[in-house]
């Protein structure tokens, strides 16, 4: 089967893609991606989360998942994706990223087509695919956070945190166009804090930016979170009825509420095609 059919044999999954990225590392990102699916697949949706800090992905560590390979193996031909994918909490499917591998930071062309063909061979029925991108706003991060359907930012009440958040925006709105963003103030006093600190990024950007921006709720900094990183599980499991994990509830209640992408939109097959479009469409360096 070749790339195009592959892709197209996706079409009958009204898949939702949400990319989660973070303008700098530190911010609880992945933890908020492990959280948010265990939420979502709590509510009865299939889930899959694709680690996509490819070179450093540490989402399987979270969870508690001890998989014996990763998607460098589906790349060097070694496994299909099918052989890689491991079970998590609440059965998400998740496809584990390699560890400390430099040469799996930034995919080639070729591996970036290889990586398409097994993604779009995937035989599973989904409702969610998150995509947990690396930080920053090199590379692959900003080609995921183009392909999604959806973005969120994931920020925490610091200067840099801040500053990187805008960064991002800044970025894929000037020299990509996009246009909307959920942002996300994780590790926060109170949700009084995280309007506080969504108003300091939104009112930059009505002045600088063509953007809607959207505060897609706020995670407070909990005790019982930092015990379920430990426990090497989701809080949401852990403690659910803390004040984090109520949090990543109402946030899992928000996502499902946003509307569906009309069309191809839906379909998972648009995250790879949107993909191959925006790294052709990215300007050289």
């Amino acid at each position: 089967m070749d790339q195009a059919e592959g892709l197209r044999s996706l079409q009958r999954r009204a898949t939702r893609v949400v990319a989660v990225a973070s303008g700098k590392g530190g911010v609880g990102k992945t933890n908020v991606v492990a959280n948010l699916a265990v939420s979502l697949a709590r509510s009865g949706n299939r889930v899959m989360v694709f680690d996509a800090d490819l070179g450093l992905g540490n989402i399987d560590i979270l969870l508690g998942l001890t998989p014996r390979f990763n998607i460098s193996h589906v790349l060097s031909g070694q496994k299909t994706l099918q052989q890689v994918l491991v079970r998590g909490p609440q059965d998400i499917w998740v496809l584990p990223a390699a560890s400390g591998v430099s040469t799996m930071a930034e995919l080639d062309a070729r591996g970036r087509s290889r990586l398409i063909d097994a993604i779009s061979a995937i035989d599973l029925q989904l409702d969610f695919l998150l995509v947990d991108c690396a930080a920053g706003i090199a590379g692959d991060v900003l080609t995921f956070s183009r392909a999604a359907q959806e973005l969120i930012v994931v920020l925490s009440n610091e200067p840099a945190s801040v500053a990187d958040a805008y960064a991002l925006i800044k970025v894929l709105s000037k020299q990509y166009g996009q246009r909307r963003f959920h942002l996300l103030p994780n590790m926060v006093r109170d949700a009084r804090e995280g309007q506080a600190l969504f108003a300091k990024i939104a009112g930059v950007s009505d002045r600088y930016l063509d953007v809607a921006l959207d505060l897609a709720g706020s995670i407070p900094l909990d005790p019982a979170l930092r015990s379920a990183v430990r426990a090497q599980r989701a809080v949401v499991e852990s403690a659910p009825d803390s004040p984090a994990a109520q949090a990543f509830g109402r946030l899992a209640e928000r996502v499902c509420a946003w509307p569906a992408p009309d069309g191809a939109g839906g379909q998972v097959e648009f995250f790879m095609a949107q993909w191959l479009q925006a790294d052709a469409a990215a300007p050289s360096a």
